[in-house]
């Protein structure tokens, strides 16, 4: 599913990733574990396209990301990829509705089969009765569900998920990492999740452990 080779990240004369190769599979939960400064949301950053390396490649079921052009990545990255981030970033004057059919929206398919699907999938993760509120009205649980939901409007192939655990209280941490079992099993979705949690870590199909901007052997 993902492939990089040789991913070299600077900034000046900082060197944050030194050459990394790694490889993910289909339908694969793969956590990315290190200190803090160890170059985990780089390397995430630029394995869903939203960063660009310094050197290396990226292939993405079998497409050079970095070889389009710059509004074809944008492309790209909205049919093909979701996100997930610790701080959720719903937009507040939005519903829960609104908020996960926005991806569908920007990628200009069809409303009706996006609010359809928008509605499926907050069924699915047990927040329909929470379509019409707004994001300050609900628990911080609540709000990264309604985030998972919009990182899979477009049915991506791939969700990269930062610290997504990282605001949650251990109860909701324990829940959201079921969940991500769950997507993967029933709805196939290949995870890439950046983690200070070793649970989770633990839990996931396979982990690696950054140190200093290269994967630990």
């Amino acid at each position: 599913m993902i492939e990089a080779k040789n991913i070299v990240k600077s900034y000046g004369d900082l060197e944050v990733l030194k050459g990394i190769d790694l490889q993910i599979k289909s339908a694969e939960v793969l956590s990315i574990t290190g200190a803090s400064g160890a170059g985990k949301t780089t390397l995430l950053q630029i394995l869903g396209t939203l960063d660009k390396a310094t050197a290396g490649k990226v292939w993405i079921d079998g497409i050079d990301v970095f070889s389009l052009k710059q509004q074809k990545i944008a492309d790209f990255r909205n049919k093909n990829i979701g996100f997930v981030f610790q701080f959720h970033h719903l937009l507040p004057e939005f519903t829960c509705l609104e908020n996960v059919c926005i991806p569908g929206f920007i990628g200009k398919r069809n409303t009706k089969e996006v609010e359809k699907r928008a509605k499926e999938l907050l069924q699915f993760l047990k927040m329909d009765h929470r379509m019409q509120h707004k994001p300050s009205e609900l628990s911080g649980g609540e709000q990264q569900r309604v985030a998972i939901a919009r990182a899979l409007i477009n049915n991506p192939k791939v969700v990269f998920a930062d610290e997504p655990s990282g605001n949650l209280d251990r109860e909701n941490t324990e829940e959201l990492h079921r969940l991500f079992f769950q997507l993967r099993d029933e709805l196939g979705h290949t995870f890439v999740v950046v983690t200070h949690d070793e649970h989770l870590a633990g839990l996931c199909d396979r982990s690696i452990h950054l140190v200093d901007g290269l994967i630990q052997q």
